[in-house]
C-alpha cells in the first residue's frame, strides 16, 4: 500500500521535474549557508562573545521589514505569475540569493556583514514565500484536483530533503568553501529553468506599446489594485480561505517569531555552533521527508486535510513550550522532533487553498493569503527580538526556569 502510494505520487511529479529539479539545487544552497550564518555574523559583530543582541535585533528587524513588503509583494507576484507566466517570476525569486551570499563569500568583515543583510533583506522580500506559491501555482495547472494534496505533499518533501542534503554538506565542509559552493548551486537553478522549465500560462497580450511612460505606470497601479482588490474579495467571500487566512495569521505570528532568533537563542545560553545546528536541523530534515512523502500521502485519502492540519498545529504549540522551557541541551533535539509533525502544516494549507480556488485564481489566492502571512511576520519580532534579549541578559528568567523545572521534578 506504502509502496503503492509512493510510485503514484512520483508519477504525478513525474511533469514537475524540469521544476523541482533546479528548486532542490536553490533549496540545499540556502540550507547550507544557515548553520554557519550564525557564527559568521556574531563573529563579525560581537568578536569574542557568544551572546550578540546585535545581531538579534538586526535578524528582527530585517524580518519587519521583510513582513511589511511582503504584503504588498507577494500578492503581486502571485497576480502577475497568473497574468505573465510562472517562468519568468521563478527566474526573478531564485536568482536574488545569488548576491548576498557572494558578498560573504568575498568578505565577512563587518561592514560586509551589514551589506550582506540589506541584499538579503532584498532578496528575502522578494523570494521568500513567493517561491512557494508560484512553484504550488505551477503544479496545480498541471495536477488534477483530487491528485494535489499529494503532489503538495511531495513538493515540501523535497524541500525538506534538499534541507538535509545542504545541512549535511555544511557539517563536514569546511567554513571557507560553504558559500562558494553555495553560489554555485544558486547559479545552477536559474540557469536550468531557462533552458528546460516550460511556461504553464498564456500571457496576457501588450495592447499599450503606443501609450506614454505616465500612462503606463498609471495604467499598471490601477491594475495591480483593482488586481489586488479582486484576490480579497475572493478570500473573503469563501468560508475555507477566510478560515485558512485566520488560523496561518496566529500561526505565523507565534512561529515566525520562534524561527527568527533561535539560533542565537541556542548558541547563548548552550554555545550551540554549526555543527550542532547542522545535527538538529538535518534530523528535523530526515523526520520531515518521512512526514509528508510517506505519511501524509496516506492519511489524507482516510482523513482530509482539515484533519491534519489541526494535528500538525498540537504539534507546533509542543515545539514552541519546549524550546521555551529548555532545561538542557537535549530538549532542543526533542523539540525538534516535532517540526516533522507540524512541517505538515505547509502542505495541508497549500491543499485547503488550492481547493477553494478556481485554475485561474490560483496564483491570486496563494500570494494573498501568504501576504496575510507575512502581516503576522511583520508583527511577532516586534515582541520576540526584545523578549530574547532580556533574557539572554538577564539571570532571573533562567533562575525561573531552573525552579519551575525542580518544582516538577
Amino acid at each position: 500500500m506504502v509502496l503503492k502510494e509512493c510510485v503514484r505520487g512520483l508519477k504525478e511529479l513525474r511533469p514537475l521535474t524540469h521544476l523541482l529539479l533546479p528548486l532542490c539545487f536553490h533549496w540545499i544552497a540556502e540550507a547550507m549557508t544557515v548553520s554557519v550564518l550564525v557564527d559568521v555574523v556574531t563573529s563579525a559583530l560581537c568578536p569574542g562573545q557568544t551572546t550578540c543582541t546585535e545581531a538579534i535585533y538586526i535578524s528582527g528587524l530585517q524580518q519587519t521589514v521583510v513582513g511589511i513588503f511582503k504584503m504588498v509583494v507577494l500578492p503581486l507576484l502571485g497576480q502577475l505569475a497568473d497574468e505573465y507566466g510562472r517562468k519568468p517570476l521563478l527566474l526573478i525569486t531564485v536568482s536574488t540569493s545569488i548576491f548576498p551570499f557572494a558578498v560573504l563569500a568575498w568578505n565577512q568583515s563587518r561592514e560586509s556583514v551589514y551589506v550582506y543583510y540589506v541584499l538579503r533583506t532584498i532578496s528575502f522580500i522578494i523570494s521568500q514565500g513567493s517561491i512557494f506559491c508560484i512553484a504550488v501555482a505551477y503544479a496545480a495547472d498541471i495536477i488534477e484536483e483530487g491528485n494535489r494534496a499529494a503532489a503538495f505533499s511531495w513538493i515540501t518533501g523535497f524541500f525538506s530533503a534538499s534541507h538535509v542534503l545542504g545541512n549535511l554538506l555544511a557539517r563536514f565542509l569546511p567554513e571557507k568553501y560553504i558559500f562558494v559552493v553555495s553560489i554555485v548551486l544558486l547559479i545552477f537553478g536559474p540557469v536550468y529553468m531557462h533552458f528546460f522549465l516550460a511556461e504553464t500560462v498564456d500571457r496576457v497580450p501588450k495592447r499599450d506599446r503606443d501609450s506614454t511612460f505616465l500612462t503606463k505606470i498609471t495604467n499598471v497601479a490601477h491594475k495591480r489594485y483593482e488586481s489586488m482588490r479582486d484576490a480579497a474579495a475572493i478570500v473573503f467571500k469563501s468560508p475555507t480561505l477566510r478560515g485558512i487566512s485566520f488560523v496561518l495569521f496566529f500561526y505565523e505570528l507565534g512561529m515566525s517569531g520562534i524561527s527568527s532568533v533561535l539560533l542565537f537563542y541556542l548558541k547563548a545560553v548552550f554555545g550551540f555552533n554549526k555543527n550542532q545546528y547542522s545535527e538538529i536541523l538535518s534530523m528535523v530534515g530526515i523526520g520531515a521527508i518521512f512526514s509528508q512523502i510517506l505519511v501524509l500521502p496516506l492519511l489524507n485519502p482516510l482523513v482530509g486535510e482539515g484533519w491534519i492540519l489541526s494535528l500538525a498545529l498540537l504539534a507546533s504549540i509542543a515545539y514552541g513550550l519546549l524550546y521555551g522551557l529548555a532545561w538542557a541541551s537535549w530538549v532542543p533535539y526533542l523539540s525538534a522532533s516535532f517540526e516533522a509533525i507540524y512541517i505538515l502544516v505547509k502542505p495541508a494549507t497549500y491543499a485547503v487553498i488550492s481547493k477553494g480556488s478556481s485554475s485561474k485564481n490560483q496564483g491570486k489566492t496563494q500570494g494573498f493569503v501568504a501576504g496575510v502571512k507575512s502581516i503576522a511576520s511583520l508583527l511577532s519580532p516586534l515582541a520576540m527580538s526584545p523578549l530574547t534579549c532580556e533574557f539572554l541578559i538577564s539571570t532571573f528568567f533562567l533562575w525561573l526556569l531552573q525552579q519551575a523545572f525542580h518544582l516538577t521534578c
